[in-house]
């Protein structure tokens, strides 16, 4: 199937149930929701947070550096505050990057999986995604490997971790191999890829294989598991450099057509560095994600009852203007929390609001300032039980020319409130 005959079917699929998306939605009272600090186990120089949910809370996951060296650690929260926090891996080597972020993710089974960025060459784009497990609780981890069998120092990145079939892990992640290759071939049209890594319960790779043929060089990816299976949403890219959130789902074994969340139709000739977040429960399936159409900035969410094969209208998340950089989990009630950063009057602050699927919205609550550059990099959120937890990075240096930022990972916490529908 050629990319335009691919993306007249995504559009018209996306246009059998999307409506327009910048239509008026109402905003309840305040929504009651109050937010903590909770005190980080992150010391000053860590940034590029990350959090996950299982059965057993919530985990947080940071890069610390000194000097050239960079350090993946991680800690999880309990009824006490965060545990001493445990090192994954280190290297003087490392791809460390703003919006291409390492996670900690624990399996069903207890395991704990992780991944982080090793430079492969002295490209700026030259890294791979380095993969490693620990049966422990941490105390040791397995030798790092690579989920990709292509090794040419090109990008393989922005990778999204899952819970695979039969107690393995599935992931997904942007792979360069294709554009590296037409740099060096005459005539070679390379496009950046999204492929699919899955592993057995033994740590065996089972399969590696593309999902999309050409994607956005530089968005963040997102992946959650649903009732039907898993479901990854990302920035899709025609070949008339329409750069919209799609949908792709693991049915039978194999990937679905992507097929677009909305049609926000957002042309635009370089990467926004601007990717989905997904939640499931069930059937049910939320998305948030940002958009630059109509020269104006925007983030959204939608919500699915079909496991992602649908989406429902998308609903405005900010109130103005906004960076994107979102985040969203689903409630009990089927309705969902979005996380941005609003950005208007020149600051820019992280909120957070409650969204229904009939369009309601509650009052933004403003959790913290935040920086408007890239070192605010990419606030997270998550849910556990009543209880959502938030992290995101701090610049904790007095501005002055030519100086490095002093960054630190923060954390708070905020009980869900009885919601009133």
């Amino acid at each position: 199937m050629t990319s335009t005959l691919r993306w007249l079917l995504v559009s018209v699929m996306a246009m059998l149930w999307w409506a327009p998306a910048d239509q008026a939605s109402p905003v309840q009272a305040d929504w009651g929701l109050r937010v903590q600090p909770l005190e980080s186990p992150a010391p000053g120089n860590s940034a590029q947070p990350q959090l996950s949910v299982s059965a057993r809370g919530v985990l947080l996951s940071w890069i610390e550096r000194d000097g050239a060296r960079a350090t993946l650690k991680f800690s999880e929260l309990s009824s006490t505050g965060w545990s001493t926090p445990g090192v994954v891996a280190a290297g003087d080597n490392w791809f460390v990057n703003w919006a291409d972020v390492p996670s900690v993710i624990r399996l069903p089974d207890g395991t704990l999986a992780a991944h982080w960025l090793q430079k492969s060459g002295p490209g700026t784009s030259a890294y791979d995604v380095r993969l490693s497990h620990s049966t422990d609780d941490g105390r040791t981890w397995a030798p790092s490997s690579l989920p990709h069998a292509d090794e040419t120092p090109a990008e393989h990145g922005f990778a999204s971790l899952f819970p695979g079939a039969g107690g393995g892990m599935g992931l997904v992640w942007l792979d360069g191999r294709a554009m590296h290759a037409a740099g060096h071939a005459a005539g070679a049209g390379g496009a950046m890829t999204l492929r699919f890594g899955a592993f057995d319960r033994n740590w065996k790779q089972t399969i590696e294989t593309p999902i999309d043929l050409r994607v956005c060089d530089c968005c963040p990816t997102a992946a959650a598991v649903t009732a039907d299976g898993p479901i990854v949403a990302f920035r899709d890219r025609t070949d008339q450099e329409i750069r919209d959130i799609v949908v792709s789902r693991l049915e039978n074994g194999k990937w679905t057509v992507p097929v677009a969340v909305a049609s926000d139709n957002w042309h635009i000739t370089g990467c926004p560095v601007n990717g989905p977040m997904l939640s499931a429960r069930g059937r049910t399936v939320a998305i948030a994600w940002f958009t630059g159409a109509d020269a104006q900035n925007r983030a959204f969410v939608a919500f699915s009852s079909d496991a992602g094969r649908t989406f429902g209208t998308p609903i405005r998340l900010d109130d103005s203007a906004t960076l994107g950089r979102v985040d969203v989990e689903l409630l009990d009630d089927g309705s969902a929390v979005g996380s941005w950063i609003e950005y208007a009057g020149g600051s820019a602050q992280l909120k957070v609001r409650r969204v229904l699927p009939s369009g309601e919205r509650s009052g933004a609550v403003s959790v913290t300032s935040m920086g408007a550059d890239r070192s605010s990099g990419f606030p997270r959120l998550a849910r556990q039980g009543r209880q959502l937890v938030l992290a995101w990075t701090e610049n904790t240096s007095a501005p002055s020319p030519g100086s490095s930022p002093q960054l630190r990972v923060r954390t708070a916490v905020a009980e869900l409130p009885t919601a009133r529908r």
